[in-house]
């Protein structure tokens, strides 16, 4: 069985082929081309949230797919844009919502704005990236949340934005054993926790990324493996493989029936 770091490995060593071979599977390609084919129809907010499969995408796309219900809270924040400081999407501490604005900008370009690059060819690499990430999760979680990190590490500047995305705090958790109970401590305890572990900042180099991700996966497989083991002698231990006799299990047994 191949390790996480060596599965995450062959995908990242070529993602333009990876991404490529994501890009011709058929529902991938029927999602893309719809995309394609109707997103300029869409000449404002309204007839952008009334297609609901163009908004699935594009959700999908930004890392908001499990908010694709939620087409009021949308609307708020692309009516607002980004060129007003108090905006929602300026105000929310989420970058998504500011990235999804962005691409999306009706509040500047109305009826321009889907034909904008951000919004054809950037949507459809962030969906095809994405799309990547979650098959290959369906194999290892591990691999995934390695190539989300990677994706994510050029914009990391500060622990606070580890702390803001859950999938990135747990690649950080598990890279350096540090307990999911930390997320109790006060907020600038934990950005000190983080940031005597790992200089943020560093993580745009190639070779400290990758050497990051590596020890994250190796921790990943070892978490793995003890949960395993765990699991392993509790079922033992339950069929009395681990100590507990035959006559033991059979006057538990008597008890429960009356016996």
């Amino acid at each position: 069985m191949l390790t996480t770091y060596t599965n995450f490995r062959i995908v990242a060593a070529d993602l333009a082929k990876s991404i490529d071979r994501v890009a011709k599977e058929p529902q991938t390609s029927r999602e893309v081309d719809y995309w394609n084919a109707h997103i300029g129809d869409a000449k404002d907010i309204e007839n952008f949230l009334a297609d609901s499969r163009l908004f699935r995408f594009a959700m999908k796309a930004y890392g908001l797919g499990d908010l694709g219900y939620a087409k009021g809270f949308m609307r708020k924040v692309l009516q607002g844009g980004l060129d007003d400081p108090a905006s929602m999407a300026n105000r929310l501490s989420d970058a998504r919502y500011k990235q999804f604005a962005q691409a999306f900008n009706f509040a500047r370009y109305g009826q321009f704005a889907t034909g904008m690059p951000a919004a054809r060819t950037e949507t459809v690499d962030r969906y095809l990236r994405l799309t990547l990430e979650e098959k290959a999760g369906a194999a290892n979680e591990g691999v995934r949340l390695a190539l989300y990190f990677q994706r994510k590490a050029s914009e990391l500047t500060s622990p606070m934005q580890v702390l803001a995305d859950p999938a990135l705090l747990k690649v950080v958790q598990v890279a350096f054993g540090l307990p999911a109970e930390m997320s109790t401590s006060p907020i600038d305890s934990q950005a000190a926790m983080i940031a005597k572990k790992l200089d943020v900042a560093s993580l745009k180099d190639g070779k400290t990324l990758d050497a990051f991700l590596k020890r994250f996966a190796a921790m990943h497989d070892a978490t793995a493996s003890n949960a395993q083991a765990a699991t392993r002698n509790l079922l033992l231990s339950a069929t009395g493989a681990a100590g507990v006799s035959a006559d033991t299990l059979m006057s538990i047994a008597r008890r429960r029936t009356g016996g």
